[in-house]
């Protein structure tokens, strides 16, 4: 089968003006002057070329994207919210798989190439949504690649028959258990982690827990998963998301955290949504622990907001945390890209010879410039085959 070749392109992190050769779904040469062969070629006028797009939070099952305008009815706690949805789940015909793909369709043409999203298990619902994820999911999966986490929204231990269904849940192919809020949802950390990391010890699945809890009690859970996590040996398996304590401890507090963090390999994902607390990207990078970034809810009942496109989420996680210097603003786009690769455990991610080739091409003169100014995406690859591209690649790049 003929290969793709992307010529005169500048991939993120190198030097000068490379042509990167595709061939099998993935990059089999890089470098000046590459002969084509019978490959198609796309001339790329210099363009910046980034790593497939990595959406590392998200709950497709909630969404209302692409349907009528919904006002926002819940209340403004985390109790209004989810009593809210539960109302209004079976009114609203969610999950409605139209609605999921048409959020996808909408990430897969921003550049995003894979999605980990949370889907709610529990006994009002069963496993409705792993199922109707999962099937849409599929007719789609040329385009981008979705990871289900298998999420109890409203607590493990408070919602008898959970834990069962988060094990069934598994067993229909989820790749990763979930938990909220050990102390503040469950009333009892030690006993909702026993279940989690016990469900991911005995079927081999990762781990990404929702944290809200503020304070010195999220400070707290947060020392208990980093002593769970490496009890277990599961470093680079294991996430927390939101995390809002660590955005709110002292420097002294976030200084042993992230120490700690990183030596068990806990990986924290934040959505930098509101007002919300953000963790300190920059020191946790410093110390070594992995930042991902996700939308966390889009258009749904939750939020009225989210576009789908993680270049505009970087801009939020970048702004939200005072990032002007070009290379702290491109922590932002390395939480879009690399830290939620490794979050998922995704192997052969990036541009270097060898590597999927999961792409996107932008006009922009710098990452921190795609960041700031979130460019159309000239084109997006998926593990080889063009599925985005716009009329613009047969025009010079500005400037």
């Amino acid at each position: 089968m003929p290969g793709l070749l992307l010529r005169d392109g500048r991939p993120w992190g190198t030097g000068g003006p490379t042509d990167l050769l595709v061939s099998g779904g993935r990059i089999t040469k890089a470098g000046p002057g590459l002969d084509a062969g019978d490959a198609e070629v796309v001339e790329l006028g210099g363009r910046l070329v980034l790593p497939g797009l990595v959406e590392a939070h998200c709950h497709l099952d909630k969404t209302l994207y692409g349907g009528p305008w919904r006002p926002h009815s819940a209340g403004p706690a985390l109790a209004d919210r989810i009593s809210d949805e539960r109302l209004r789940r079976t009114e609203l015909g969610l999950p409605d798989p139209a609605r999921v793909s048409a959020l996808l369709e909408t990430m897969a043409a921003a550049g995003t190439t894979h999605v980990r999203t949370h889907t709610d298990v529990y006994t009002g619902t069963g496993l409705t949504g792993v199922e109707v994820v999962r099937d849409t999911a599929a007719r789609l999966a040329g385009r981008i690649t979705v990871e289900q986490v298998a999420f109890p929204q409203s607590g493990i231990l408070t919602n008898p028959g959970t834990a069962a269904l988060l094990e069934e849940a598994i067993k229909l192919g989820v790749r990763a258990v979930g938990g909220i809020d050990p102390a503040g949802m469950d009333r009892d950390p030690v006993r909702h982690l026993d279940v989690v990391f016990g469900l991911a010890e005995r079927h081999g699945v990762r781990i990404d827990l929702h944290l809200h809890d503020p304070g010195s009690l999220g400070v707290f859970e947060l020392e208990l998963i980093i002593e769970r996590t490496r009890a277990a040996g599961l470093a680079g398996r294991v996430t927390v998301s939101h995390a809002y304590a660590l955005g709110q401890a002292d420097a002294a507090t976030q200084d042993r955290l992230a120490e700690g963090l990183a030596e068990a390999g806990v990986t924290i994902t934040t959505a930098a949504v509101f007002d919300f607390p953000v963790p300190p990207v920059k020191k946790l990078r410093a110390a070594g622990v992995n930042v991902a970034c996700g939308h966390d809810d889009i258009r749904d009942l939750w939020s009225p907001y989210g576009s789908g496109d993680l270049l505009d989420r970087a801009m939020h996680l970048a702004y939200r945390s005072t990032f002007r210097r070009d290379e702290d603003i491109e922590l932002a786009l390395e939480a879009v890209t690399y830290g939620g690769a490794k979050a998922l455990g995704l192997d052969g991610y990036g541009l270097a010879e060898g590597s999927v080739a999961d792409l996107v091409v932008v006009d922009a003169e710098t990452p921190a410039h795609a960041v700031v100014t979130r460019p159309p995406r000239d084109l997006v690859v998926k593990a080889g085959h063009i599925v985005a591209r716009t009329d613009a690649l047969s025009r010079p790049p500005r400037g």
